[in-house]
C-alpha cells in the first residue's frame, strides 16, 4: 500500500515539472544546460536534490529541482526572467504520503509596474480565484513578502492532484502568453531588472529564508551564492 502511494507522488512530482516544461517549451526554445556539481546535491548524507538547469530563450533562466526522500516527494521550478518585465516565478509542491502543499509565488522583481504589469496581476488572481475551493494556508512570514503581489499556498489531499496542476498550468499559461506579448527590454532596462534581480538573491543568503538556510548550513554562505548565481537563478548566466 505505501509503495504504491509513494509510487503516485513521484509521478505527481514529475508531473508537476513536465507541465512546467510543457508549458514553456510550447512558446519558447529551452535549452538544457549543464550545472556542473550542482546537478546532484547530497545533505545530512542522506537527502538527495537533483537539479536541472534550462535556457529560456528571449526570456531568462529555469532551474528545477526534485527531492524523493522515502515519505516526501518535492518538485521546484523557478523562472528568473532576465529579458522581459515579468515577476519571478517560484514553484514548489511538496507530496507527504496522502497530504499536498504548493506554493505558487509571484515575486515583483521588477521597476515598473505599468499597465500590462497590473493586467497580468489581475488575471493571475482571477485563474487563482478558480481554486477558492482548495484550502488556504498561512506560510511562515519572510523578509521578502512585501514583494509577493500574487501568491497561491494551497493544502490538499491527493484526490485534488489534478486541480493543483490545472492551477499550476493555467497559472503558467496566463504569465507566458503576457510575456510573449511584452517588448524585449532594452540593454539598460535589462542591467536595471538584472540589478533588482541580485539584490533580491544576495538578500536572501543575508537574511535567509525557509530553502536558503538549509542550502548556507549545508554548502556554507559563499557555496550558496555560487549556485543562485550560476544556477538556481542564473542571474551570472549570460
Amino acid at each position: 500500500m505505501i509503495f504504491k502511494i509513494l509510487k503516485k507522488n513521484v509521478a505527481a512530482m514529475n508531473r508537476c515539472i513536465d507541465t512546467v516544461l510543457e508549458e514553456l517549451n510550447k512558446r519558447y526554445t529551452v535549452t538544457a544546460l549543464d550545472p556542473g556539481k550542482y546537478k546532484e546535491l547530497k545533505f545530512y548524507g542522506f537527502l538527495k536534490l537533483h537539479v536541472e538547469q534550462y535556457d529560456i530563450e528571449g526570456l531568462g533562466n529555469l532551474s528545477v529541482m526534485r527531492v524523493n526522500m522515502g515519505a516526501m516527494q518535492m518538485a521546484t521550478a523557478i523562472i528568473t526572467p532576465r529579458n522581459k518585465n515579468l515577476p519571478l516565478l517560484s514553484v514548489d509542491y511538496m507530496y507527504i504520503l496522502s497530504k499536498r502543499k504548493a506554493y505558487l509565488e509571484f515575486y515583483d522583481i521588477v521597476k515598473e509596474k505599468d499597465g500590462h504589469y497590473m493586467q497580468l496581476m489581475d488575471d493571475l488572481r482571477a485563474v487563482q480565484a478558480k481554486y477558492k475551493h482548495l484550502e488556504d494556508f498561512k506560510p511562515s512570514e519572510a523578509w521578502y513578502d512585501d514583494l509577493l503581489t500574487v501568491a497561491a499556498f494551497k493544502a490538499a489531499k491527493s484526490d485534488s492532484d489534478s486541480n493543483l496542476i490545472t492551477l499550476l498550468k493555467e497559472s503558467l499559461q496566463i504569465y507566458l502568453d503576457h510575456g510573449k506579448s511584452l517588448p524585449t527590454l532594452s540593454e539598460e532596462e535589462y542591467q536595471e531588472k538584472l540589478a533588482l534581480t541580485e539584490a533580491y538573491t544576495n538578500g536572501l543568503i543575508e537574511h535567509g529564508g525557509v530553502s536558503t538556510d538549509i542550502f548556507k548550513k549545508q554548502l556554507g554562505a559563499d557555496e550558496t551564492k555560487k549556485f543562485f548565481d550560476h544556477v538556481f537563478f542564473g542571474t551570472a548566466v549570460k
